[in-house]
């Protein structure tokens, strides 16, 4: 069985025990529910969602916040030495792992 779940307005997907990378979550909560779901597939028929699929939710469990890889940027202008710039950033994201797809009837 697996979901397509949206956050962050991204789009996932996701089955039990996946653990995955979101984007920053402000929940201090160790479970999270997710009721942004839009397909669920119990391997007989897909549940489609217009937009969402009503009474259906994907729980997770917080496992921790991580950093992503540093993006550098370069800022230039030609012919002028005094306006060289170097940018870096790294996202911070929250990894989830997927406890369980609940599907109501």
């Amino acid at each position: 069985m697996y979901a397509i779940i949206e956050t962050g307005s991204k789009q996932y997907r996701v089955e039990e025990g996946d653990e995955l990378n979101v984007e920053l979550l402000n929940d201090a909560e160790q479970s999270i529910t997710f009721d942004k779901v839009l397909l669920v597939d119990d391997g007989n028929s897909p549940h489609v969602g217009l937009p969402y699929v009503p009474h259906c939710t994907v729980h997770a469990e917080l496992v921790g916040e991580i950093k992503g890889p540093k993006v550098v940027a370069y800022k230039y202008k030609q012919r002028k030495i005094s306006t060289r710039r170097l940018v870096g950033h790294r996202q911070r994201y929250t990894r989830i792992k997927i406890t369980k797809i609940s599907v109501a009837a």
